[in-house]
């Protein structure tokens, strides 16, 4: 009998894997709809869909192993990360799908909720009132008009699958929407800035690498806290806490 592997399990959603089965467990119907949608539309490999019964969505097993992941060495060749880059690219150039995502928050909205988590990470006594000033500084630079792509929304290289340097598959598609191109591009080189050059290879140069520091400040001080609430450790090495260190 198949074990039961616990992937990922926080009080919004849980996913397991069963074989060659992974099964995501999410009360919100909608997010779950956004998925299987994204995932029809994407113009990259993903996982195939083998049933839903809500609030559980059966998904394939990908072939092949993602590329590291946050506070984790990066495994795989330069031309592998160029893959990747590639593929995340072919996504940002297909057509808009019909729903803004988490990377198309709005610019006022967006930097109001990221002045309020600052001021709570402060008065909480979370991060020290340096840091957190220094990255919301760098972080302004993502604050400005883009124009809107198809983007994946948590675009973790835990979420990207490669094999013999090819992409096989991306997962985990529920933040997916129209949005900002370069919020994927910082989200999937977080903690890994090493690799930016190889996935810029893939992608193309044409984008401003100032904005790309500044969402790895922004994304890093939006998730501190959340972490925190549900049981991860933004602290650990490689992770948020050292990304937002990295830019003092």
């Amino acid at each position: 009998m198949d074990e039961v592997t616990v992937v990922v399990a926080h009080s919004e959603r849980a996913t397991l894997r069963v074989g060659d089965v992974f099964l995501k467990v999410d009360p919100d119907q909608a997010r779950i709809d956004a998925e299987v949608e994204a995932m029809s539309l994407a113009p990259v490999p993903t996982p195939k869909v083998l049933w839903r019964k809500p609030p559980v969505l059966a998904i394939a097993a990908l072939p092949g192993t993602t590329l590291g992941r946050l506070g984790g060495p990066s495994t795989g060749s330069s031309a592998a990360w160029a893959a990747a880059g590639a593929a995340i690219r072919k996504l940002h150039d297909a057509p808009l799908p019909p729903r803004p995502g988490r990377a198309g928050r709005g610019i006022v909205a967006l930097a109001a909720e990221l002045d309020a988590e600052c001021e709570l990470l402060v008065t909480n006594g979370l991060l020290p009132a340096d840091l957190v000033t220094r990255n919301r500084r760098v972080a302004q630079a993502a604050l400005r008009p883009w124009t809107p792509a198809f983007t994946h929304g948590d675009l973790q290289i835990a979420h990207v699958f490669v094999d013999s340097d090819e992409v096989t598959g991306i997962v985990d598609w529920s933040e997916a929407g129209q949005g900002d191109a370069l919020y994927d591009v910082a989200t999937f080189t977080l903690g890994h800035e090493d690799r930016l050059d190889d996935v810029l290879a893939g992608y193309g140069t044409d984008i401003d690498l100032d904005v790309i520091r500044a969402w790895w400040s922004l994304r890093s001080l939006l998730a501190v806290r959340w972490l925190l609430e549900h049981g991860f450790d933004p602290f650990a090495p490689g992770c948020e806490v050292d990304v937002l260190r990295s830019r003092m």
